[in-house]
């Protein structure tokens, strides 16, 4: 069976896929089809699709497309790819080390890293939590320095 990545580009598809996925773990990549770090991500999330079919639906948004910008200003997307989750349309955290917990920013470093995030997701959904624990080492967690301006 082929797998394909749905790419939406408007604020109703990405309202509806929110809305109508239900007990699995929805994830979110926001980015450019022309930057190599969605690319090398997407390759990943390709790959990965099947094995994580039964528990995680994946997407992907187009964050130039000019309908989709209300999420782009929400979840603060400065840096592409930026990957964001969601279990029953509640927004899921993860606790990666870093000051921002609402999305994981940069691409996944191997496969089995983007299986293990989502499999930590959602087995702390179906717990009933919010936010989740990254499973992933330290070594293999993208680092980026946050900047606050006027502040």
């Amino acid at each position: 069976m082929e797998y394909i990545l749905r790419t939406l580009t408007k604020k109703q598809e990405v309202d509806s896929i929110i809305r109508d996925t239900i007990d699995k773990v929805l994830v979110l990549r926001f980015g450019r089809s022309s930057d190599p770090f969605c690319l090398q991500l997407d390759d990943i999330l390709y790959k990965s699709v099947r094995e994580v079919s039964k528990f995680a639906t994946v997407a992907l948004v187009d964050i130039d497309s000019e309908d989709v910008q209300v999420y782009v200003k929400y979840f603060d997307i400065t840096l592409v790819p930026s990957t964001i989750f969601f279990f029953n349309a509640h927004h899921m955290k993860m606790d990666s080390g870093s000051a921002d917990h609402t999305k994981w920013v940069g691409a996944f470093q191997r496969k089995q890293d983007f299986i293990d995030v989502v499999e930590a997701i959602f087995r702390g959904a179906m717990k009933g939590k919010l936010i989740v624990t990254c499973p992933l080492p330290p070594d293999r967690i993208p680092k980026f320095q946050l900047l606050y301006k006027d502040v």
